[in-house]
């Protein structure tokens, strides 16, 4: 799988081995079933017109930038992290990620020219597959109607991304979210149709955790919050494959006024070096909610408490 950044030159180097793609766009946050069941659907137009497959993402995602940017209300957190999108899409069968960056340029672009620069010229589009209710371009201006009147102009098709739902409705990165937020795990594996994992690198932090006797493998999240806050049972993995238990805090640390978001997770069975490491946790509980203490001698009385609580969390619940 390629990875492609930003709108290079149309026809230079970047797109060359791409041209005349089936693709689809969209956040894609979550990649639960409903996105799934998208890529399968592109896999296999891609397969009949002999066309290299190709997703069409954004970074911010545009909820994000309007935030920022124009006073928009704020986004609901990220269910996943650039990172782990393409962690989830690697093995997916696709030739191409390209992430587009969502910027003042892309926010004021009129649609009928984001869909000739962009899918005309960049990708010379033989098939486009987009939900029913994409809009994109300006003002969010372009609709799928307009988007077919384009296609028929420039010379591609225009398809509906199928809708997957169960016997609770159609299956959106919405649900997803509250299932996470609820702390319903076990909801959320079956509406992503895999565990929900957040992937990093190990990373040196100011070691607060040593101090105070729970030391933790910490892992930045970058810019864009995510929908989970709060502490959490779960499993760190390794590369290796092997599955450490651990008490995570997923948030901005605010006992110690932290500027950042991040996961910091406590294994809770030996103290394995994990610097520099590739791993990822898997919460399948939420212990409690992010909170602020009077100093380190109350945080570390709680996170004692965590950690007998997790442990009970583990004990109860298979792992994957």
């Amino acid at each position: 799988m390629r990875l492609i950044r930003g709108l290079g030159s149309a026809g230079g180097r970047a797109f060359g081995e791409v041209q005349g793609a089936v693709v689809t766009i969209g956040n894609f946050d979550g990649l639960h079933r409903g996105h799934q069941a998208v890529l399968e659907r592109l896999l296999t137009v891609a397969a009949e017109h002999a066309a290299p497959p190709v997703l069409l993402t954004f970074e911010p995602l545009p909820r994000e930038y309007f935030a920022a940017h124009a006073g928009a209300p704020p986004p609901p957190g990220r269910l996943q992290r650039l990172r782990d999108r393409l962690v989830t899409l690697r093995d997916a069968g696709l030739d191409a990620v390209w992430i587009l960056r969502f910027d003042a340029r892309l926010a004021s672009q009129p649609a009928a020219e984001f869909v000739d620069q962009v899918l005309h010229r960049r990708l010379g589009a033989r098939h486009v597959l987009v939900g029913d209710d994409f809009r994109f371009g300006r003002g969010r201006e372009g609709d799928q109607m307009l988007l077919q009147a384009e296609g028929a102009r420039l010379g591609f098709e225009v398809e509906s991304t199928p809708t997957v739902a169960d016997a609770e409705g159609r299956i959106s990165s919405t649900r997803v979210r509250a299932a996470a937020l609820a702390g319903d795990f076990a909801q959320v594996a079956e509406l992503l149709g895999r565990p929900y994992r957040l992937h990093g690198r190990v990373a040196h932090g100011e070691k607060r955790g040593r101090t105070i006797g729970f030391p933790t493998a910490n892992v930045r999240l970058g810019r864009w919050p995510l929908a989970l806050r709060g502490v959490y049972a779960g499993w760190l993995w390794r590369a290796s494959g092997e599955a450490l238990p651990g008490v995570a805090n997923i948030g901005w640390r605010p006992t110690v006024d932290g500027t950042e978001q991040r996961l910091e997770v406590h294994v809770l069975e030996g103290q394995p070096e994990l610097y520099g490491e590739a791993v990822c946790f898997e919460p399948v509980a939420q212990v409690r909610e992010e909170q602020r203490f009077d100093g380190l001698d109350a945080l570390r009385a709680q996170i004692a408490r965590d950690v007998e609580t997790a442990r009970a969390h583990l004990a109860a619940i298979p792992r994957t």
